[in-house]
């Protein structure tokens, strides 16, 4: 069922009590332990979307992501030639995933290899100030008037958008997408007025002045979203001190993308609105979701410490010691795609046929109640293939299942996070057709397990993403990158609202309790970087637009192929 172009807002809408896998145990933040009850209410826009059949060249790219790797996957080419590989991103040879140039190429992005913010003898990191003082007494902590440096204005950090040669390392290719994200607005800028025309989708409104940050809350979140979204914006502003700056901004902590590109012939018309994630048919702002800085609610932990976990896990079980099936667990009550998946889980289609998959249905309050030992995502590294569904909209366990591995088996969504859109078809992942969900999987297992090499493979692509590409340097650059450019885009000066507040560490960190503390601390930056952000690369091209989709293409015409000669042998 299609929403008409628009439809009324979110706080109109017709809610469901149904929990997704990823939203479910629900409890507020002071009430995270094991034992803790569900406090709070679910919402979220009922309804699919309608799809916008030609994206433009700077918008809606992502879908068209891919590699000619599958060439060579998929008729099983074995014998490669190294010369063959291309260090340029648009120009990523065919073969450079069976010869694994992607973990090669992001070799020294992590914290070790940037390059410092100035030269000279090496300095003493500066340690981020956070003290909760009397934690007996009864009052909430304040927010200290020294606590942040006055931001700088958008056009005195020339270093975001280049840099000198050998003074900066080069961002991964899915921070393209910020100038994608923001091309509505770019001859036009951003008013006052277009900001404000967002609040009736908003959750919160941000705003960073002279260094400190203010919010103003318009209603609740589902679980804490909202809590640990402003977290990590809080841990942003404290890493990279007097760099943000001055902005003002709306959010929305939603699954679904709000602002529709139907409604807004002339997109420079359109609210900005920031989100989690964003599709061909929306203008929504892709943010990093909530969960890199933890999720108290069903025990995720932030996404630093979770790397390091899911890494001994993944030597602990070597691929070829796994189960050579695909593995999904969520709820899958959500939507009619998880339920299309556990029709094909073992022989309950009626078929009688196997169809390598096996699907769990998870229930996030059981879990709770057992203390969560048989739902750790870093232990669910056991199969071979770890499949992606989408829940109603977006879902947050895609990261999840590429850390694992496994090769990640996934089933075609038009929903994007910011993440996602550096994914390589054929590469990072098998695209599964959605209308032939059972069928296609049976396919891409069999052929994994006939060419475990190149399988392996592409597991161990994915994983090198998330660490090499999706570590949390890169999620704070991120940040840093779309929040200044942003800034750039206001055509006023923001000022604090009268209803806002402000917030700091402290008056986050310090009355909260049980785990929704624990991973505040956990996620929490030690230090001032010491280094500068990785150089933000230019936008897109008509050219290179023609090729990704060119290649999305071939990949997805290979994959036809293949469920062709199996439909036949059948």
């Amino acid at each position: 069922m299609k929403e008409p172009a628009g439809a009324t807002s979110h706080g109109e809408e017709e809610r469901t009590a149904a929990l997704d896998d990823e939203e479910e145990g629900s409890m507020s933040v002071d009430q995270t332990q094991d034992q803790g009850q569900s406090t709070a209410q679910a919402w979220w826009p009922w309804g699919a979307r309608p799809q916008q059949l030609l994206p433009s060249p700077t918008r809606g790219v992502g879908l068209v992501i891919s590699g000619l790797v599958v060439l060579a996957l998929l008729v099983g080419t074995t014998a490669i030639d190294k010369s063959t590989v291309s260090s340029g991103w648009i120009h990523l040879s065919s073969y450079s995933f069976l010869l694994g140039s992607g973990s090669a190429a992001a070799a020294g992005r992590g914290r070790n290899g940037r390059t410092p913010s100035s030269s000279g003898a090496p300095r003493l990191p500066v340690p981020i100030s956070f003290s909760c003082g009397n934690e007996t007494s009864s009052s909430s902590p304040t927010c200290s008037r020294a606590a942040a440096s006055p931001s700088q204005s958008p056009e005195a950090v020339p270093s975001l958008i280049s840099a000198p040669s050998g003074t900066s390392t080069a961002c991964p290719e899915y921070f393209r997408y910020i100038h994608s994200d923001l091309s509505p607005w770019r001859e036009s800028g951003i008013t006052r007025e277009a900001v404000e025309r967002a609040q009736g989708k908003a959750t919160f409104r941000l705003l960073v002045v002279s260094g400190r940050a203010y919010v103003e809350k318009y209603r609740p979140a589902y679980q804490t979203r909202d809590v640990f979204t402003l977290w990590g914006i809080l841990q942003l502003l404290a890493r990279y001190p007097g760099r943000v700056p001055d902005l003002d901004l709306m959010f929305f902590c939603g699954d679904i993308p709000e602002v529709r590109a139907a409604a807004y012939p002339d997109p420079s018309k359109a609210p900005p609105l920031f989100m989690y994630c964003t599709d061909d048919a929306a203008l929504d702002i892709a943010f990093p979701d909530w969960t890199f800085w933890g999720w108290p609610e069903v025990n995720i932990r932030p996404w630093a410490p979770f790397l390091e976990e899911v890494a001994r896990e993944r030597r602990r079980v070597p691929w070829l010691d796994r189960e050579p099936y695909a593995f999904w667990k969520g709820n899958p009550g959500c939507s009619s795609l998880r339920g299309d998946l556990m029709r094909c889980n073992g022989t309950d289609d009626g078929s009688g046929k196997d169809w390598n998959v096996r699907a769990f249905s998870q229930d996030w309050r059981y879990a709770n109640r057992n203390g969560f030992k048989d739902s750790n995502l870093a232990k669910q590294c056991t199969y071979r293939y770890k499949l992606y569904v989408q829940g109603r909209g977006w879902s947050v366990s895609q990261k999840y299942i590429l850390a694992c591995g496994s090769p990640m088996l996934r089933i075609d969504t038009p929903f994007r996070d910011f993440l996602s859109r550096g994914l390589v078809a054929g590469r990072h992942y098998w695209p599964i057709d959605a209308a032939r969900i059972c069928p296609s999987v049976k396919v891409a297992v069999d052929w994994g397990n006939a060419h475990p090499t190149q399988a392996q493979r592409m597991g161990e692509e994915g994983s090198n993403y998330t660490r090499d590409d999706l570590g949390m340097d890169y999620v704070y650059d991120y940040m840093l990158h779309l929040l200044t450019n942003y800034a750039r885009l206001l055509r006023y000066r923001p000022t604090v609202p009268e209803k806002a507040r402000e917030i700091c560490l402290e008056s986050m960190a310090c009355p909260a309790g049980g785990r929704a503390r624990e991973f505040m601390i956990d996620s929490m930056e030690k230090y001032v970087a010491d280094h500068e952000p990785c150089t933000l690369p230019p936008p897109f091209n008509a050219d290179e637009v023609a090729e990704l989709a060119q290649r999305e293409e071939e990949v997805r015409s290979n994959v036809k192929k293949i469920m062709e000669e199996q439909d036949k042998g059948t």
